[in-house]
């Protein structure tokens, strides 16, 4: 393969990845050996700076993405205005806080909290990116255990799970009461 198309290839892989690469993929991939693939993004880096081009390709741990160049951030900001933002219900936002402190948990745990089926809430998180399923619970039925992802600790704006703030007892009474509440409207309609 002529360097030209290795770059190419190269190039299309990172930006399309949108994630790092490891040097060994890249290598595999543009047919060349490790040394020879580190040398050609090493130089296309190189270029990518004297060019003064939008985006950049950095190392991280033996591994290689393609970033938007740190100091055209606010030229994004104007065009993103802000973030999409996405409208939790009641439910959907009684069910993820279940599923983070409770974490992992599956979904019959999450309905014996809330009461009622926690299909329709447990999905639209997934679709949210921001539970995702964890693995399975060792017992009958090998039930699927949720619990939250990077992208929830972003939206909310958390480092990590011991972050999230402490319920105190007369919070958690207000949620059952809250929960038994909604489920004799259920029971009532």
């Amino acid at each position: 393969m002529e360097r030209a198309k290795q770059e190419a290839v190269i190039e299309a892989i990172l930006f399309t990845m949108g994630e790092s690469v490891e040097l060994s993929k890249l290598a595999e991939v543009i047919e060349e050996d490790k040394k020879n693939t580190k040398a050609i993004i090493e130089e296309m880096m190189e270029r990518y700076g004297e060019e003064n081009r939008g985006v950049s390709i950095i190392e991280l741990d033996g591994a290689y993405q393609m970033c938007t160049r740190g100091e055209l951030y606010e030229y994004l900001i104007k065009v993103a205005k802000s973030p999409r933002k996405y409208v939790l219900t009641d439910t959907v936002l009684e069910t993820l806080s279940i599923i983070a402190y409770k974490q992992p948990v599956t979904r019959l745990e999450i309905e014996k909290i809330r009461g009622v089926s926690c299909d329709h809430a447990v999905n639209r998180l997934i679709e949210l990116d921001l539970i995702k399923e964890l693995g399975r619970l060792d017992a009958p039925g090998r039930p699927l255990l949720f619990g939250t992802t990077e992208q929830f600790l972003r939206s909310f704006g958390v480092k990590s799970l011991e972050d999230l703030p402490e319920l105190n007892p007369e919070q958690l009474e207000d949620f059952k009461e809250q929960a038994e509440e909604e489920i004799q409207l259920k029971l009532d309609v």
